[in-house]
């Protein structure tokens, strides 16, 4: 029998003993993930560094692959990319940026909202499917696995409901962990565009959560256990449709969000004491110390001087004198890559880089 996506909130109790216990911790480390954000002076950083890397493992789940060198030779603001894999995932990070300022700005999350997330992504606005045969299919054997709504009525009223449900907390008292959990499996399920639907309902999880106030800063990294989980990811997704299995959905988002949480501190911490290290090799081999500088080649793993001209608004000849002090101490490295000269932050590259080989 095909799967009839209900209207929200649910008319029954999804908040089981397993699922409270796992909320309980899922919420202790997303609030101690927030605490760590917020030791960081400058959360430009994170904003900046954390979105791509949430970009990258979110494109990865739809097999769009980049590497760490390409991802940090890109330059979205000039529109210079290494190659379309990169320039797609720049396109995630901005449309999680540019969501993120929309939320804090309007304390609300709109179908308007979630339509110019798909249009960043995508870059075009076709807007929800009007169109029918959307169907999705198993990557390896094509088999058909479920046909989301095809009418484009039924797609806006239940896109309406989802917003509705997404922004009156007055609906349901469930805790906002348990609600990201349905408010992701009920857009999956509308699967309202023809295109970039996985990408954007993984930025919803995040905005929802800032929205909440869970989250100060976009910076939940979940779309590396999702792609650590991929089949697990699906199969969980169908089941609920197959068999009303929420309880085991739920459970499943709640460890990736505990997990991802705990990873996440640690990665803070990592670039803290990075950051506290190179603060101190500048301040004492150097005879100048800049904290926007510092804060320049922690934005930008892989730094230019045209970066840091805006950045610390210097002329050229400054610029490339304070870069190349910092290669000199071992702080950088400097590398040209085709026309480019590229001041690569090292050590920081190397924690990002191995965050996705670690479990």
């Amino acid at each position: 029998m095909p799967y009839k996506i209900p209207l929200l909130p649910l008319s029954f109790d999804l908040e089981t003993k397993a699922v409270m216990k796992k909320t309980a911790a899922a919420r202790s480390a997303l609030a101690e993930m927030k605490g760590a954000a917020a030791s960081i002076p400058n959360d430009g950083i994170l904003i900046n560094t954390l979105s791509l890397q949430e970009a990258k493992d979110s494109s990865a789940i739809e097999n769009i692959i980049t590497t760490h060198d390409e991802l940090y030779q890109s330059d979205y603001l000039t529109k210079d990319f290494k190659n379309l894999a990169s320039k797609e995932v720049h396109n995630y990070a901005q449309a999680l940026r540019a969501g993120f300022f929309i939320v804090k700005q309007k304390g609300f999350i709109s179908n308007n909202h979630i339509l110019e997330i798909q249009a960043t992504i995508e870059e075009n606005s076709a807007g929800f499917r009007k169109l029918p045969g959307t169907a999705l299919k198993n990557e390896q054997t094509g088999e058909l696995v479920y046909t989301p709504p095809q009418h484009p009525d039924e797609i806006i009223e239940l896109m309406n409901n989802l917003e509705v449900f997404m922004n009156d907390n007055s609906l349901s008292d469930l805790d906002p962990l348990v609600k990201m959990a349905i408010i992701h499996h009920q857009f999956e399920s509308i699967h309202p565009f023809y295109d970039g639907n996985g990408r954007t309902g993984r930025i919803i999880n995040i905005l929802y959560l800032v929205n909440e106030g869970l989250l100060s800063i976009p910076i939940l990294y979940l779309s590396r256990f999702i792609n650590q989980n991929k089949a697990t990811y699906y199969q969980l997704l169908q089941k609920v449709r197959s068999e009303n299995a929420w309880e085991e959905w739920i459970l499943f988002i709640l460890d990736g969000i505990e997990q991802t949480s705990l990873q996440t501190i640690s990665l803070i911490q990592g670039i803290k004491d990075l950051m506290l290290n190179h603060k101190h090799k500048m301040r004492s081999e150097t005879k100048f110390y800049s904290q926007d500088l510092l804060n320049n080649i922690f934005r930008h793993p892989y730094s230019k001087i045209d970066f840091v001209m805006k950045d610390l608004a210097v002329s050229r000849p400054t610029a490339t004198k304070y870069l190349e002090e910092l290669v000199a101490i071992g702080i950088l490295k400097s590398e040209k890559i085709w026309k480019e000269n590229y001041y690569i932050n090292v050590a920081l590259f190397d924690l990002l880089a191995n965050v996705n080989t670690k479990k």
